[in-house]
């Protein structure tokens, strides 16, 4: 703080060009950036430190309804002469703690005014009080011949009250001051909204595989989704990345130790329980280990332990297993209020897949496979593509389609049919080939698919029929329509 005796210099204050702004030019100057810093409709301005009133006669002739204090009486009779006839009130009072009652303000304007006070910070907090909602904090200061206060002092002061502060540089324009300046010289234009950073609860999922199973926990004495079927999780804790998170939240509740390579991403999920707030997911997968079996650690929180099947399940789980099998990566799940937390098969469906950024061309957009009969087809073919991950996409009178991330498969019922089945030794298609993740959930399929149409060919080649490095069974359907092979590289 400087002890100055403003009465004394009241006198001759408007002598420096950037006070009096008797020169057309700075006039001109100043008014330009004021309007652009002031509200383009006509507003309630507190001009504080106003001195001879300039900068608040400028605001007065823009339109705006000007209150201006200055704790000189000097000061403040030489701006009451300047803005007569103006309608702005002048008033006797120390800036920091401005006279004005219970009054609020659109706009705060102080030049060169923040480093005279003895505590800014306390200052600018009071103003901030006296600001209406998304009011504006017009400062205008520097640091000349050694004093002031810099840009980054002041913006410091400010962040605890805005986040949205605009930084003007004001050495550049010499018309401002009339003379050019080589000091630091600038304005900070700061709204009235309280700082405030969006967060999310960042939680993440362990997809335990064996085989086709999933390992599901029953929730039970936690207040939500209590009954229901929910991968092992967690929330990540202050200063731990999300795979030390899901390792820990392993250990916890089922007691497997999870050594760092064993963890792969499979997807990240943006969800939303009803009636709830946002929270970010990252699941992530890992490979049963019969050596380290899973076991219930928190049976105070989970009632049940084992490999289950998914329809009793908590709806943005499954709709995260969903779309890992589908091979989505990036996924919204927005619950609406209202909406069941449980999954519904005929429920509303709330899950949306991003498509991550990657080039296109190139890449199989869908394989269309031509049928004898539709509802044959349909069965066999809808069981094995969902079973391999693929989801119910389209549906019309003479297809189906399922789909998985940017590719899907369909199969369709010729209306126009050259011959009654498919010969896979005549030049075309042979057969399609999907990867699976193990020999255990490739033994799976194969048991299961001659319930749905398929029978197994070479079966004593089954274990090579994909080649060195490969596991594969070759299923043929009862048409004849084509070989799928699912090997394992």
């Amino acid at each position: 703080m400087t002890t100055i005796d403003w009465d004394a210099a009241a006198g001759s204050f408007d002598e420096e060009p950037d006070h009096g702004l008797y020169d057309p030019a700075v006039r001109d100057a100043w008014a330009g950036r004021l309007e652009s810093w002031l509200p383009a409709t006509r507003s309630d301005v507190l001009d504080l430190g106003c001195g001879t009133g300039s900068l608040s006669l400028l605001a007065a002739g823009q339109g705006h309804r000007v209150t201006a204090v200055d704790r000189s009486p000097g000061m403040a009779e030489l701006a009451r002469a300047k803005l007569a006839g103006t309608g702005a009130e002048v008033l006797v009072g120390d800036a920091c703690l401005p006279p004005v009652g219970e009054r609020v303000f659109d706009v705060i304007l102080a030049r060169h005014v923040v480093w005279l006070l003895p505590d800014p910070a306390a200052a600018l907090h009071h103003w901030f009080g006296l600001l209406k909602p998304g009011g504006r904090l017009v400062l205008v200061e520097g640091v000349w011949g050694g004093v002031g206060l810099p840009a980054a002092r002041i913006t410091a002061l400010l962040a605890p009250h805005t986040e949205r502060v605009h930084h003007e540089d004001l050495a550049g324009d010499a018309r401002l001051w009339g003379k050019e300046v080589d000091d630091e010289r600038y304005a900070l234009v700061a709204r009235a909204e309280p700082p405030h950073r969006h967060t999310e609860v960042v939680d993440v999922h362990l997809i335990l595989r064996r085989g086709p199973d999933v390992l599901l926990a029953r929730r039970a004495g936690t207040g939500y989704a209590d009954g229901l079927l929910h991968m092992p999780s967690g929330h990540a804790e202050d200063g731990e990345d999300v795979r030390e998170a899901m390792i820990r939240e392993a250990a916890e509740e089922i007691g497997v130790a999870l050594d760092p390579d064993e963890v792969r991403v499979a997807l990240v999920m943006q969800h939303r329980g009803p009636g709830g707030g946002a929270r970010m997911g990252w699941f992530f997968v890992a490979e049963y280990d019969a050596d380290h079996p899973p076991r219930n650690a928190e049976p105070e929180k989970c009632s049940e332990l084992d490999w289950f099947p998914l329809d009793d399940m908590v709806a943005y789980c499954r709709a995260g297993l969903d779309g890992y099998r589908a091979g989505e990566h990036f996924m919204i799940h927005w619950h609406e209020d209202g909406d069941p937390v449980a999954h519904r098969p005929d429920g509303p469906r709330r899950a949306v897949a991003l498509p991550p950024a990657a080039e296109r061309t190139g890449r199989v957009h869908h394989i269309e496979l031509w049928v004898p009969d539709l509802a044959g087809a349909e069965r066999r073919w809808g069981w094995l593509l969902t079973r391999l991950g693929h989801l119910p996409y389209q549906s019309w009178a003479d297809g189906r389609s399922w789909r998985r991330g940017e590719s899907y498969v369909v199969v369709e019922q010729s209306p126009d049919p050259s011959a009654d089945h498919h010969d896979r030794r005549r030049p075309g298609l042979d057969h399609l080939a999907f990867h699976v993740a193990d020999r255990a959930t490739l033994d799976a399929l194969t048991a299961e698919a001659p319930a749905y149409g398929w029978r197994l060919l070479h079966p004593d080649r089954h274990a090579y029929a994909g080649g060195e490095g490969h596991c594969a069974a070759r299923l043929e359907d009862e048409a004849e329509l084509v070989v799928g092979s699912v090997p394992r590289p």
